[in-house]
């Protein structure tokens, strides 16, 4: 019988949901005999090769790019999660989300106090994904199943979390797990 396979995504965020994913530390190799890691920065395969049990999401929509590959999982994945603040609520990168988007381009590639920028232009190739006007939480893009708050969240909370979907078993996460504080 073939594993269930978990997929995950970086969009607009600092990938430290990642790093507390791999902190799990040795009950990694416990998840590798439950699941397959299918699309992810984790073993770097790019597209999806089937059907993905759980879809793990870090980050916000900032741009046109975080929005098609948030969609791409949403399309891919029987359950997908918000995983960590910046997914649930926008994080740090939303704290643009107050100033008008020519004024951070401007500060960004014109004005700021260390740029250096002798031709005057912001960068528009048409290769660069498009900057949307601010950074979206996932669940104002896509429909999320689940939400795991943290900055990041625990490696504990994270794995209970995985463990419960993969056995079809309720969250029963105790408060230990979530708090932050």
């Amino acid at each position: 019988m073939a594993k269930p396979k978990i997929a995950t995504a970086s969009l607009a965020g600092c990938f430290g949901c990642h790093m507390s994913l791999l902190d799990i530390d040795d009950r990694i190799l416990k998840l590798v005999e439950l699941v397959d890691f299918d699309k992810s920065p984790v073993d770097d395969i790019k597209k999806f090769t089937g059907r993905i049990t759980v879809g793990l999401i870090e980050g916000g929509c900032c741009n046109e790019e975080n929005v098609h590959n948030l969609q791409y999982f949403r399309e891919n994945c029987d359950i997908l999660v918000s995983l960590g603040e910046c997914a649930i609520m926008g994080g740090i990168p939303a704290m643009r989300n107050t100033i008008p988007l020519k004024e951070c381009l401007d500060e960004a590639y014109l004005n700021g106090p260390t740029v250096y920028n002798p031709s005057g232009k912001i960068p528009g190739d048409k290769d660069l994904p498009l900057i949307l006007d601010k950074v979206y939480p996932c669940h104002e893009v896509v429909k999320m199943d689940y939400h795991l708050p943290g900055c990041p969240p625990s490696a504990d909370l994270i794995w209970q979390a995985l463990v419960a979907l993969l056995e079809n078993k309720p969250m029963d996460l105790p408060y230990e797990v979530i708090k932050y504080d």
